[in-house]
Parts: C-alpha cells; structure tokens; sequence
C-alpha cells in the first residue's frame, strides 16, 4: 500500500481527501461547459466533419441548380410557352427546386451519416461518455446539418436570381422555406436511420420508394391538381408539397387561399417538432442500452 492510498493504515487521510476534492472540483468544472453547450460542441464538430467533403458540398450546391434550372426552367420551358397560371414555368419550378434541393440535402445528412454515427464510427457514443446528453447529440447534429441547409440554399438561391426566377423581393423568404422543408423530411428520416441496429438496405429503399416518389407527386414540377384525385393525397401530406407551395407564395405571389397558407406554416413546423423529438429520443434510447 502507498502512503497515498486512504484506505492503508496510517495514511495521510486529510491530504488525500484534500487531493480528491481538488481533482473533482477540476472535474466538475470542466465539464460545466459541456453540460451547458454541449449541442453547439457537438454542432462544431459535425461542422468540421463537413470540411472532408467541401469541395464537393460546394460544386454540388452550385452545379445543381445551374443544371436543373437550365433544362426544366429553360429547356422544358419551351414546350410550356404559356407557363403555369400568370407565371412563366421557370418561376414557377424554382421555388419547388429550391425546396427539393434542401430536401435532398436534408436526407443525405440523415441517412447514412446518422447511422454511422452508431455503427461504424460510433463518436455518438464517444460523445455520450463525457457530460454531454443524448439530446444534446442529436440536437447538435440538427444544428449542424441546418448550416449545411442554409449554405446550400443561399447559393441556390442566388443563381435563380441570375436566372431572373424571382419576381419579387419577397422571394429572399423562399430560403427559410425551404430549409424549413429540409428540416420537416431530415428530422423523419434521422429519427428512422438512428435505430437501425442492421443495415440491411432499409435507407436506400427509404430514399426510393419514399423520398423519390415525393420528388414526383408533391406538384414540383407541374401543379398538383393536374394529377388524378386518387393521387393527390400524396402531394397533401407531402413536406415537399407544402414547401414548395409556400415557396411560389412568397417568390411570385402565388394565388391560394389565405387559410391554405397557413397550413402549409402550420404543417412544417409541426414536422419539425416532431421529427427533432423522435431524433432525440432514439439518440437517447440507443445511448443508453
């Protein structure tokens, strides 16, 4: 036995008692930080995660819309000479574009990264050993995916301005509309990827019988009433739906009922709620088992 071991005959029982007090007083507050701002901790670690794919995230964001926005909004177009409803048809599918982009950001970010996060690289539960929560984890993880939402919209956005697709000033609200839309469908599919306990192709058939599909049924590249009524259910409780629609309301003043409006407001955040809840509760259940 040392001299320093409390529980040996005649050690200096006040010193070492003194030496613990010290070491959990440096304990505790270094873990006060975390506990605190544990979700923007892990927000920045996700952010610089991001960097390892940058050159990519960038060409993406700006090479998307210059290609869809040139054939639907330019070459399609041209077999819509008349638009849609008062708009040309370039108007009128990049507010549905913007949201689809976000969208098809949201679900790359909370697909696989999400269960990897578990599975194969499981910092979850590396970060779960310290002071920080599970919620705090995952509403971290939100947040950084947010940034990502934001960066790549912006930059969207802006080339549909070069495109002259937005009438009105108003239409700089589109952006939060459609982050808003990435956000209802990544909080869903964030919530299903984090309990997975065997990937078995569940995420990419998620993507094609549910995420596609949404692309082609939710009115984003033709009005939604134009579709037989038996399939227009879809497009109603489609996120994408929703955002995209909101999205012509605030870009070129598209005429809907002003109830309707709020609905779309009303659907989206509701999703949101949700979708941020169910993520931290299979964060919180997985990290705990």
């Amino acid at each position: 036995m040392t001299a320093l071991d409390p529980t040996s005959s005649g050690a200096p029982s006040d010193l070492s008692a003194g030496a613990l007090s010290e070491d959990a007083r440096r304990a505790l507050a270094g873990g006060a930080a975390p506990r605190r701002f544990g979700a923007w901790y892990v927000a920045e670690h996700r952010i610089r995660a991001m960097r390892g794919y940058l050159q990519s995230a960038i060409v993406t964001s700006i090479g998307n819309p210059l290609v869809y926005l040139f054939a639907l909004g330019i070459g399609l177009a041209s077999l819509v000479p008349q638009g849609v409803g008062e708009v040309s048809y370039l108007v009128f599918v990049a507010p549905a574009l913007l949201a689809t982009a976000a969208v098809t950001v949201a679900a790359d970010e909370t697909t696989y990264p999400m269960l990897a996060g578990f599975k194969w690289n499981p910092v979850f539960f590396g970060m779960n050993a310290s002071p920080v929560t599970g919620t705090q984890i995952s509403a971290g993880i939100m947040i950084a995916i947010t940034v990502r939402l934001l960066a790549t919209v912006a930059i969207y956005f802006a080339v549909m301005l070069l495109f002259g697709a937005v009438p009105l000033a108003t239409g700089v609200l589109a952006i939060p509309v459609a982050v808003a839309t990435g956000l209802a469908v990544g909080g869903l599919i964030g919530a299903y990827a984090s309990r997975i306990e065997d990937d078995r192709g569940q995420l990419p058939m998620l993507m094609r019988f549910g995420v596609t599909p949404m692309f082609l049924f939710s009115g984003t590249f033709f009005p939604l009433e134009t579709l037989p009524p038996w399939l227009q259910w879809i497009g109603w409780i489609s996120p994408l739906w929703h955002g995209s629609e909101l999205g012509r309301v605030v870009s070129y003043g598209y005429d809907e009922p002003a109830w309707l409006t709020a609905v779309h407001v009303v659907y989206l955040a509701v999703l949101i709620v949700v979708g941020l809840r169910l993520v931290a509760t299979a964060f919180t259940r997985r990290l705990n088992k």
